[in-house]
């Protein structure tokens, strides 16, 4: 079992994410860049890794079917916008952020943002969102 959150409960987050119709919501970006894999020298090719990654977590139950990946920049050019596997790829008109503050403003479920982005988690939360960190994402990621 992957640690709780800091101030949650064992699984209180994990059950929403699982349980209750949510949308993850993936800051690709944020998530791509938290780590010092060289992403950077190929980042349509981490992009692709990223989503791939995602799309075989949803397939073997660990993320629920409804997660949604924001894509910017160079990275969009390594994956296709559009649904597939219980993954809808976004890729945003201009910065990544205000797409992912769009999207989380008119869902109509529960958002939780996967980003550690300070500024970006602050703006979701106005419209409800929960937000957990790239970590809690990967480690739950096959490799």
């Amino acid at each position: 079992m992957t640690p709780p959150l800091p101030g949650r409960r064992v699984g209180q987050l994990g059950w929403l994410v699982r349980e209750a119709r949510t949308m993850l919501l993936i800051d690709a970006a944020n998530v791509v860049g938290s780590r010092p894999t060289g992403w950077w020298r190929d980042r349509p090719g981490a992009a692709q890794n990223l989503t791939a990654r995602v799309r075989r977590a949803v397939a073997d139950g660990t993320l629920p079917p409804g997660v949604v990946l924001v894509m910017e920049g160079e990275a969009k050019k390594g994956v296709d916008e559009g649904h597939a596997d219980g993954v809808e790829v976004v890729h945003a008109a201009g910065h990544g952020d205000d797409t992912l503050v769009a999207l989380a403003a008119k869902s109509d479920t529960p958002v939780v943002l996967v980003s550690a982005d300070r500024q970006l988690a602050e703006r979701v939360r106005q419209s409800g969102a929960e937000v957990v960190s790239p970590t809690w994402l990967l480690d739950r990621l096959p490799s």
